[in-house]
């Protein structure tokens, strides 16, 4: 299952989103989404977990987590539509 995580500070890295997802289980990627021009995060990332319901309990349990200072979402990403 592929989540997304908003609202991340821009200093907290793809190592700090991983392990916060890897308490509640497997993760199989981890990207933090940066910017092109500057190299900094835009402030999201995408986190992939092969078991749904490990996914599940973490969205529940990382969503609205407090993470460097700001109040993370976590929800299931939408699928890409063409």
């Amino acid at each position: 299952m592929k989540l997304i995580i908003r609202n991340l500070a821009r200093s907290t890295t793809e190592e700090e989103v991983k392990a916060l997802f890897q308490k509640y289980g497997a993760v199989q990627s981890c990207d933090l989404v940066l910017d092109k021009t500057t190299g900094g995060s835009k402030g999201f990332a995408f986190v992939e977990m092969p078991k749904p319901g490990e996914a599940k309990v973490a969205m529940k349990n990382v969503n609205d987590m407090t993470v460097a200072s700001n109040k993370i979402r976590v929800k299931r990403a939408e699928k890409k539509t063409d």
